[in-house]
């Protein structure tokens, strides 16, 4: 079964938050996951795409968009459409609003919620969500 995982920001800004997601995002790659890191938007995506190449002077993290086509060989994948059923990715990372329909496809889901009153209120949404359907939630405070 999927597991849920929330991570609390102790922030407000959207920009800390997607920070934070290519954080996450550089972490998993590194143990060896393949990431698929969900937007809200296609503008969204696009910044994710430029910030995953400059969040770090000195990381590297291999990715491409859905819109470019999912060749199954990037082990990261950034969109805000419906994931591909060819991909082998086992890590959802949502800063979308809503639950994304294809989320139990995935062995870990992800959800980043900051200080932001509509990130919080979608993100309690979300957990009652997962919790009446009997997902293991865990809940991590970063500061």
């Amino acid at each position: 079964m999927t597991r849920v995982d929330f991570y609390l920001l102790s922030t407000t800004t959207a920009h800390d938050r997607e920070k934070f997601a290519c954080r996450l995002t550089e972490k998993a790659w590194k143990s060896r996951h393949k990431v698929y890191l969900h937007s809200h938007s296609e503008r969204e995506t696009e910044q994710l795409d430029k910030l995953l190449w400059t969040f770090r002077p000195e990381s590297f993290i291999p990715h491409e968009t859905i819109e470019s086509g999912d060749s199954g060989l990037s082990p990261v994948l950034l969109g805000c459409h419906e994931m591909p059923q060819l991909s082998a990715h086992d890590v959802l990372i949502n800063l979308a609003p809503e639950v994304p329909s294809f989320f139990s496809r995935f062995e870990r889901v992800i959800e980043l919620i900051n200080e932001d009153e509509s990130i919080k209120s979608a993100g309690r949404e979300r957990y009652r969500f997962y919790k009446t359907r009997g997902y293991a939630l865990e809940t991590h405070k970063i500061a």
